[in-house]
Parts: C-alpha cells; sequence; structure tokens
C-alpha cells in the first residue's frame, strides 16, 4: 500500500512540472512573420476587405443577368355568381405563371460596373498586402510592429548580457580593492566606491531584466505566439552600394500603395462613364407565361397566356440629379488624380530617408566598432594598472563606464543598423520577401 502510494505521488508530481526536457519554441523573425500575418486580427480585418469586394463584383454581374421570376395565387369566393352565359363570381379561382425581365442601359452601363468591380477586387487585394506590410515593419497606425517588436527583444536581451558582465566586472574589482585594503594599499573610501559601483550595477541588472520581460510580453501580444519561446537573430542581408534613384524608381514600380492608388484612379475614370451612363434611355425586355384556372368556368375564359414586352424608358426631367452625381464623379477623379501625384512624393522622400538612415547607421556602427574595441583594451589595460597599484579607484571606474557605454551604443548602433535594413525592405516594397512561402 505503501508503494502505491509513492507511486502515485511521484506521477502527481511530474505531471505538476510538465513534460520531461520540454523545450521552448526558437523563432527567426521570418518565422514571426508567417505567425503573426496568420493570426493577426488587423490582418483578417483587411483580408475581409477583399472578400466584400468579390461579393460586390457578383452584385455588379447578376445586373447584366435576366431575372427569372415564378408568382401564383389562389381565391376562395364565399359563393360563385352566374347567368346563363357568364360567370360573374367563381366558386375559386387559381393562376399562376412566370416573369423574365432584362434591363439594360442602351451604352452599356451595367458592363462598366461589372469592370469597375472587377478592378475594385484588384485594388484592395493591393491595400491587404500594404496592411501586410505595415503591420510587418510600420508603426505609425499606433500599434508596435513585428519587426520592431523583435528587435527590442534583443536589444533588451543584449542590455542583460552588459549588465551581466558589468556586475561580474565589478565584483572582480571589488575583490581587488577588497586583498589590497586588506595589506595597506588602498584605503577603505577605495572599497566603499567598488560596493557602491556594484550596487548600482545589480539595481541595473534587474532593470534589464524587467525590460526583457516586457519586450517579451509586447511581442507576444503583437506576433501571436506563446510565452515560453528564444529568438534566433538572424542578420538581414547587406544591401550593398545602391543607387538612390534606382530605388526610388523601385518603389514606384513595386509598392502596393502606388498600385491601389493607380487602380483606384481607373475605377474613377470608369465612374465617370458609369455615371454618364444615366443620360442614356433604359432599355426593359419582358417574356411572361401565365395560366389560371377557376370553378365553374365559361366559355370565354382565358386558361393560358404568353407576351413579350420592351419598354424604353427616358427620365427627361429629374431636378439635375444626373448633373449633380456627374459632377461628383469628376471631383473624385480629379481627387485620385492629386493623390496618386502626392503619393510619389512621399514615396520618394520616405525612399531617401530610408536610404540615408541606412547610410547613416552604416557609418555609426563602423565607428563604435572601433570605439568599443579601444574601450575594452583600455578597461583591461586599467584594471592591471590597478593590480599593481599604478592606477586609482576612479580609474577603473571610468575605464568601466566607458566600457559599458561604449557596449550600449554598440548594440543600440547594431539593431539599428539592422533596423535600417528592414525600414528601406518596407519603403521600396520588398519586405514581404521574407515571408516564407
Amino acid at each position: 500500500m505503501k508503494r502505491l502510494v509513492f507511486v502515485l505521488a511521484g506521477l502527481l508530481i511530474l505531471a505538476a512540472a510538465g513534460p520531461v526536457g520540454a523545450e521552448r519554441k526558437i523563432y527567426t523573425l521570418q518565422d514571426l512573420y508567417v505567425i503573426a500575418l496568420a493570426n493577426s486580427e488587423r490582418i483578417m480585418i483587411s483580408r475581409e476587405n477583399v472578400r466584400i469586394a468579390e461579393a460586390n463584383k457578383g452584385r455588379a454581374v447578376s445586373a447584366l443577368l435576366p431575372r427569372l421570376t415564378g408568382f401564383s395565387s389562389y381565391t376562395k369566393y364565399t359563393e360563385s355568381k352566374t347567368t346563363s352565359q357568364t360567370v360573374i363570381q367563381p366558386g375559386d379561382y387559381a393562376s399562376w405563371g412566370a416573369r423574365l425581365d432584362q434591363s439594360m442601359y442602351i451604352n452599356g452601363r451595367e458592363i462598366t460596373g461589372v469592370q469597375i468591380a472587377g478592378e475594385n477586387i484588384e485594388r484592395t487585394r493591393y491595400d491587404y498586402r500594404a496592411a501586410q506590410e505595415d503591420y510587418l515593419m510600420s508603426s505609425q497606425s499606433g500599434y508596435q510592429s513585428v519587426t520592431l517588436a523583435f528587435y527590442e527583444v534583443l536589444r533588451a536581451r543584449k542590455g542583460i548580457e552588459i549588465a551581466d558582465s558589468n556586475v561580474e566586472r565589478l565584483k572582480k574589482y571589488r575583490d581587488a580593492a577588497t586583498i589590497r585594503l586588506k595589506v595597506g594599499e588602498v584605503t577603505k573610501t577605495t572599497l566603499l566606491r567598488a560596493e557602491g559601483e556594484l550596487s548600482g550595477a545589480l539595481s541595473e541588472q534587474i532593470r534589464a531584466r524587467n525590460v526583457y520581460e516586457l519586450a517579451r510580453a509586447q511581442l507576444v501580444r503583437v506576433a501571436g505566439i506563446g510565452p515560453d519561446f528564444e529568438l534566433r537573430e538572424v542578420p538581414p542581408q547587406d544591401p550593398g552600394d545602391v543607387k538612390l534613384s534606382d530605388l526610388q524608381k523601385q518603389a514606384l514600380e513595386t509598392r502596393s500603395e502606388m498600385k491601389s492608388l493607380e487602380l483606384q484612379k481607373d475605377i474613377a475614370e470608369k465612374n465617370v462613364k458609369y455615371v454618364k451612363g444615366l443620360y442614356w434611355p433604359n432599355l426593359a425586355l419582358s417574356a411572361v407565361y401565365t395560366a389560371a384556372d377557376q370553378n365553374p368556368t365559361s366559355p370565354t375564359f382565358n386558361q393560358e397566356s404568353m407576351f413579350g414586352g420592351l419598354t424604353l424608358t427616358y427620365p427627361f426631367f429629374e431636378g439635375g440629379l444626373r448633373r449633380a452625381e456627374v459632377s461628383q464623379a469628376r471631383s473624385q477623379l480629379r481627387q485620385a488624380e492629386l493623390l496618386v501625384k502626392d503619393t510619389v512624393k512621399t514615396v520618394n522622400v520616405e525612399v531617401e530617408n530610408a536610404y540615408l538612415e541606412l547610410i547613416t547607421q552604416r557609418g555609426i556602427l563602423k565607428s563604435l566598432q572601433d570605439q568599443l574595441a579601444f574601450a575594452t583594451d583600455n578597461f583591461n589595460a586599467v584594471t592591471r594598472q590597478f593590480d599593481f597599484g599604478l592606477a586609482s579607484s576612479l580609474d577603473v571606474i571610468d575605464a568601466n563606464n566607458l566600457l559599458v557605454t561604449a557596449q550600449r551604443q554598440m548594440a543600440n548602433a547594431d539593431y539599428g543598423y539592422q533596423l535600417a535594413v528592414f525600414r528601406l525592405k518596407r519603403a521600396t516594397g520588398m519586405i514581404l520577401a521574407d515571408v516564407k512561402k
């Protein structure tokens, strides 16, 4: 019995501890792109706009097809009234039939409507792609993008590494100061200063870990992943030496926003033609079949009939409605043309900003690499001098602070450069090229 109790207790402990050997999921930025685009509510909303546009095309196509309707009725009277030759009121009466109607404007207005609906589907698809690009890189919409959240975690993780190495160095410095105090080479002030620096480094270590946890939580929210994960850094490929004019040309040809606006302009042109169709007559064709039965019947009762009709309708006066709608459509066309011109200027400026930022970050990164190497050599030299009594405690503290500052600046520059590469990809419309198919 005791053995059974121990076995059950062990099973409960293992169940509470979770699966043995479970590993954290490891994600690259490209992995997060795929997951985020599949799980984001914002992207799903944009995807529904494409489906709405497809449904609207179905509505436009329905105007080109004839409409077939069926009808029937039955009437029961309280009594039948007849004369010797005529049925004044039957006892019951039933009728049924079918009607085929087709109505179109003579200038083909409905066909233009179908063309507009088709181009609107393509336009919403480009808007959907632009929403994906914005979600992956841009944060102008008020939400942090996946790329920024990813690099914030990497930056915070690097901050922990810097804080840990700072604590380790200051502990060694504190221990060295303790030994030198015992042999009378330094005063107690040196040890107290070392303890104070170490205490500050420990508090900075705690703050760095909290920043890291907050950055992880933000990435979980943005990318839609579980909280138990690790990130694997894959630096983006350096774009190399590229010309600004070539990048701007590529952006105007590739950016989803530009393609969407070009389609919007074309739709506005067709919309003017569509609205002008109201000036043309409407031609309606109809074919009708009817059948009826009554009891009692009369010799003149028509039990079945078929007929067709042709109706031409033209409103001569409608209070200026058509003129107002045409004027409105032309204004919308001018708006679309102006919007295309304005967006071209905006895209060119965005590409130039991203290009200049990349060049700047590249230069800063190279400079800070040299600075970090100098700060590392300087700290090593000063600590050795302190061990032999050739440097003061202030020299050690200054050298350590210089090294910590250089490490942080180097980390910021490294991730700033990688972000600059992605910003240039976003500006030129190539950010989705990193998404695995």
